[in-house]
């Protein structure tokens, strides 16, 4: 994990001495291990420095080419770092040293801005190419790093921050009433706006080159809506998950220093733990030590799950550290947002502040969490609609049983109704009801009645900004899956964990938030991940042994 930062003028004046300097001391923090710009008449970049593996010990960023001609600030990790050097080596590559961002310097004199296709992990990464005069941008599939940018037409700035872009004098400071209308409203559009006219967000899976002419944007990566796995029996769908699980668990474990976990004694969490410590026995973790912790809400009836915490530590026999939640008072979220330029996070976030405190304090850089596994493990009734458009009756008629002996006839009936039928029919059927639904609906709730009438009204405005999904032929819940994957609410919380990590010098990471979970959720039946009452089926029943 770490911060960075470039300036490029198109128009050939140099960068004002002292500018890219401003952008990474706003964002000092994300450099522990130091701070270096490498700068040459219209182009600087800067890198903040955290090291989280053995091979980022070896690294110097920003990197640049043997030749000079190609400049390189990269904030992330590549699981696909063994597969990837061998690649590299293989066509020729010379590599100066093991680190992830000579890797990616690498790829991308071979490949070009296709490299994104040859990487995997998380990152964000801004290469100079001075032969093409063009800079080339590019965010992981998930967005798990964030990266903002500012064009004026003539001038490119680019942070893993805004508040780095703001540091600029000539950067304008001029609110997106826009998106602050949406935010007030409840309301979540945009994917790509912040809070200042002018800044942009480059989206998840999306890469940018830019050059004198504007700019080229395109997303390089969707997950696959058709593509379907087939096996003959439920074990061994359970067996490639398992498979595929550790195997994601082992990669995210990559760190020179011990790592920290997230156990709340939940399903996702607790799993990845105790996946981390049967690996850790076989010699097959690549990290020297695991440490677990936890937030203790004792006392607290609606939140306390600190039974199942313990009860993980008895089964491992080992200890789980249990943390007070942070409580912090009105005046520090507004002073986070006033200093960060964004939304404050909710509180919700910034209770795992002492938890994280507690882990870097015990000489953790990296925090492994749960996330993903309820938006792809855990499971709907939409496995009606599925087995229905497939046609294979025998899967209906179990899945019926299953759910007549959980949830009761009435419940099974709707179910059946709403996930089975409703989404089978014709387009203009569903949307004509929806749309009756809606009219309904806003008798009983208006529209951000709070609001003053322009501000409701610029709301309303904003919701032809929702992401759209092509229609898949086979099964329609790949549909949702899709959606929640674009879903702006899930891209705010990732930037806002990642910042707040970043102010305390860790790099989080989310094993089961991964494009490989994710496409295994869309390829396989959707019976499998919900039976009965019991949703994150597939997940319990693949790792009953390990957990």
């Amino acid at each position: 994990m770490s911060g960075i930062a470039a300036i490029i003028h198109f128009d050939g004046r140099p960068v004002a001495p002292g500018d890219v300097d401003r952008m990474t001391a706003s964002m000092a923090y994300r450099g522990p291990d130091g701070i270096r710009h490498l700068q040459g008449g219209p182009v600087a970049l800067g890198h903040c420095r955290l090291c989280t593996t053995t091979e980022s010990l070896e690294e110097v960023q920003p990197a640049a080419s043997a030749s000079g001609k190609v400049w390189l600030v990269l904030d992330g990790w590549l699981d696909n770092w063994v597969e990837l050097r061998a690649e590299l080596l293989r066509r020729g590559a010379t590599l100066r040293n093991r680190s992830d961002a000579e890797l990616v310097l690498a790829a991308y004199e071979l490949w070009g801005e296709d490299c994104v296709l040859h990487i995997e992990g998380d990152f964000a990464l801004v290469v100079w190419d001075e032969q093409r005069q063009a800079v080339f941008c590019a965010r992981d599939r998930m967005g798990n790093k964030p990266l903002n940018f500012f064009w004026t037409g003539k001038s490119l700035v680019i942070a893993s921050e805004v508040r780095a872009i703001l540091a600029l004098p000539w950067v304008p400071h001029e609110l997106n009433e826009g998106l602050l209308a949406e935010r007030l409203a409840g309301e979540w559009w945009s994917r790509s706006e912040t809070l200042w006219k002018g800044l942009t967000r480059l989206v998840a899976a999306h890469r940018m080159t830019v050059t004198s002419a504007g700019i080229r944007m395109d997303r390089y990566w969707t997950p696959d809506l058709e593509t379907v796995i087939r096996y003959k029996s439920d074990e061994e769908y359970f067996q490639h998950y398992r498979e595929l699980f550790l195997d994601r668990v082992r990669r995210s474990a990559r760190s020179h220093r011990p790592v920290a976990y997230d156990v709340s004694g939940g399903l996702d969490s607790s799993a990845i733990f105790c996946a981390a410590r049967h690996l850790q026995d076989r010699r097959q973790l690549p990290a020297p030590e695991i440490r677990g912790y936890t937030m203790d809400f004792s006392g607290d009836p609606r939140a306390d799950e600190i039974d199942y915490v313990r009860a993980v530590a008895r089964f491992l026999k080992t200890d789980i550290a249990e943390i007070a939640p942070t409580d912090m008072p009105l005046p520090w979220y507004v002073a986070n947002s006033r200093e960060s330029g964004e939304q404050a996070p909710y509180p919700n976030s910034v209770m795992m502040y002492g938890v994280r405190q507690a882990a870097v304090q015990a000489g953790s850089r990296v925090v492994i969490v749960g996330n993903g596994g309820d938006e792809w493990q855990d499971g709907s009734r939409a496995y009606y609609a599925e087995e229905l458009a497939a046609g294979r009756l025998r899967n209906l008629f179990a899945c019926l049983g299953f759910d007549l002996r959980s949830i009761g006839p009435a419940a099974t009936l709707h179910a059946f109704l709403r996930h089975g039928i409703f989404p089978l029919l014709p387009t203009a059927a569903r949307e004509s009801m929806r749309g009756i639904v809606r009219q309904v609906a806003r008798r009983y709730v208006p529209d951000a009645d709070w609001l003053a009438a322009g501000t409701a009204s610029l709301a309303r405005s904003r919701r032809s900004l929702r992401p759209s999904v092509p229609a898949a032929r086979t099964v329609p819940q790949r549909q949702m899956l899709e959606l929640l994957y674009q879903e702006v609410v899930r891209d705010w919380f990732r930037e806002v964990d990642e910042r707040q990590n970043a102010r305390l010098g860790l790099e989080g990471r989310r094993p089961m938030d991964t494009p490989a979970l994710l496409q295994f959720a869309l390829s396989t039946p959707e019976r499998l991940r919900m039976r009965g009452d019991r949703s994150k089926f597939m997940h319990v029943s693949a790792l009953r042994r390990l957990v």
